[in-house]
């Protein structure tokens, strides 16, 4: 059995793009289960992130399963999905890939922890969907294995290592600092916490706290020792606040610009700082052009990510070395 990766990722496709096939956590199995309808397609694993959605695929014949899952991806997106949007692992280059991707050393913030996580609930989603099999538990369990001993063995988690962190960053460069700064978070996922936290050691004076489930909202805010707020009732505190970090997962835009407008005579036409770290986004484009509104989206925290990839050349080619040991010692994924 051959295994196949199709996927885009913030490399290679806009944030716009990505968002056609953006999947929620709930539906990973669900999507799992299509992908292994596709004639030629054995075994499956789907892998969403903000970043990212890639299909792993165990199949009987690699070229003839490529070309199934790219008109399956077509049919989905239409024409604004272009064949460069796309880049394609086969075999060994497939199992090396889903390495990279797990050790962080492929991610947009190099290093960032989140994404372990991820694909080891896009792992477990399949698994209980009934998709993988002998071959894709065998290569998901060793490059969980592998992703484990290269953030041990190297010092690719120093520094800036998740999204919302470099979100921050990039706000404290426009605002100058953040001290008292007040901060509604939409969204109480593990990339809301983490952001959360960042602004707290930033300075920020408080932190309110959205999401459509009010329990895990209210369990977040007293975490942060924030205040819950009823998802009916965000708009409201949109005119006291002075950052807001969006990250829900909902299908749809959760702000538009008529929100905004509606609070800026309040607001006494204050700087609002907004970025959107979801896919699909949050935030419509259109909040951005408000004059006083700064608005960013995943795409435009990709250059101090990049920044923060060149000062660690050195260690990626460390972790790559790691991963091409182990893939070799363990037989199963060596180079065709």
């Amino acid at each position: 059995m051959d295994i196949v990766c199709l996927g885009l990722n913030h490399q290679t496709a806009p944030v716009q793009i990505r968002e056609l096939f953006a999947v929620s956590e709930s539906k990973l199995g669900e999507e799992a289960a299509r992908i292994c309808k596709v004639e030629g397609i054995e075994e499956s694993v789907v892998l969403s992130t903000c970043n990212r959605t890639e299909y792993y695929a165990a199949v009987e014949d690699c070229g003839m399963a490529s070309d199934r899952l790219r008109s399956f991806m077509q049919e989905h997106a239409g024409e604004s999905l272009r064949t460069e949007h796309l880049y394609e692992k086969n075999r060994a280059d497939a199992a090396r890939h889903l390495c990279r991707v797990v050790s962080g050393i492929d991610s947009m913030v190099l290093g960032e922890t989140e994404i372990f996580g991820q694909v080891k609930k896009a792992y477990q989603a399949a698994l209980k969907s009934g998709t993988t099999s002998r071959s894709l538990n065998k290569l998901f369990q060793k490059a969980f294995g592998i992703g484990k001993k290269v953030r041990t063995h190297t010092g690719i988690q120093e520094g800036q290592t998740s999204v919302g962190s470099v979100a921050v960053d990039l706000a404290e460069k426009i605002f100058g600092h953040l001290r008292n700064s007040r901060v509604m978070v939409i969204g109480a996922g593990e990339m809301s916490r983490t952001t959360a936290r960042s602004l707290l050691s930033r300075g920020a004076r408080s932190i309110f706290v959205t999401n459509r489930s009010s329990e895990r909202a209210e369990e977040l805010a007293d975490e942060l020792d924030g205040e819950a707020v009823r998802f009916d009732d965000w708009q409201g505190v949109l005119k006291e606040v002075d950052v807001v970090i969006s990250s829900t997962g909902a299908p749809h835009a959760v702000m538009n610009r008529s929100h905004v407008e509606a609070v800026r005579r309040q607001r006494r036409y204050r700087p609002l700082f907004l970025i959107d770290i979801a896919v699909p986004r949050d935030i419509e484009p259109e909040v951005g052009e408000i004059e006083e509104v700064y608005l960013y989206d995943i795409d435009t925290l990709k250059e101090i990510a990049l920044e923060a990839k060149g000062q660690r050349e050195e260690q990626i080619k460390l972790c790559e070395s790691i991963i091409d040991q182990e893939l070799v010692e363990s037989g199963l994924f060596n180079r065709e």
